[in-house]
């Protein structure tokens, strides 16, 4: 069996929340979405799970955390060229998200914008040059302040 993953996000707005990651290129999933929850597949093995906040607490005792105001994850996925990021960013900022809540990264052999869905779940679409590349050992720059 090919390695996957799922990943849950809690929605507020199911409707939204689906429109927009249908805007960013995703594709709806019906077999496994119904009114509490949006399958949308990024790819043959990327499936975000769009899940209603109630829905989303009967997978875990933890409080559902606020993305507006707290960072509980960065999902970084890739695109094929630094206009695809440029593309995706915009359109989900046209679907209801906020694009470049940081600083665009441009390093030369990689690009990475970021975008926040409605719910406030951080989106990094990256662009890398794995060849342009070279020795990534050194120290990584400190992004915090941007």
């Amino acid at each position: 069996m090919t390695k996957m993953i799922f990943v849950n996000l809690p929605v507020k707005d199911l409707a939204a929340s689906t429109r927009f990651y249908a805007a960013l290129g995703c594709e709806k999933n019906e077999q496994f979405s119904d009114e509490s929850a949006s399958s949308m597949v990024w790819s043959d093995t990327i499936t975000l799970q769009l899940l209603q906040d109630d829905y989303y607490s009967t997978f875990t005792s933890k409080k559902i955390a606020d993305a507006k105001e707290t960072s509980e994850v960065l999902i970084a996925l890739t695109r094929d060229s630094r206009d695809d990021v440029n593309t995706t960013v915009e359109a989900g900022a046209a679907a209801g998200g906020t694009a470049d809540t940081r600083a665009p990264l441009d390093m030369g052999f990689m690009f990475n914008r970021v975008v926040e869905d409605p719910d406030g779940h951080v989106l990094e679409f990256v662009w890398m040059d794995m060849a342009a590349a070279g020795d990534l050992s050194e120290e990584a720059p400190d992004h915090s302040a941007q």
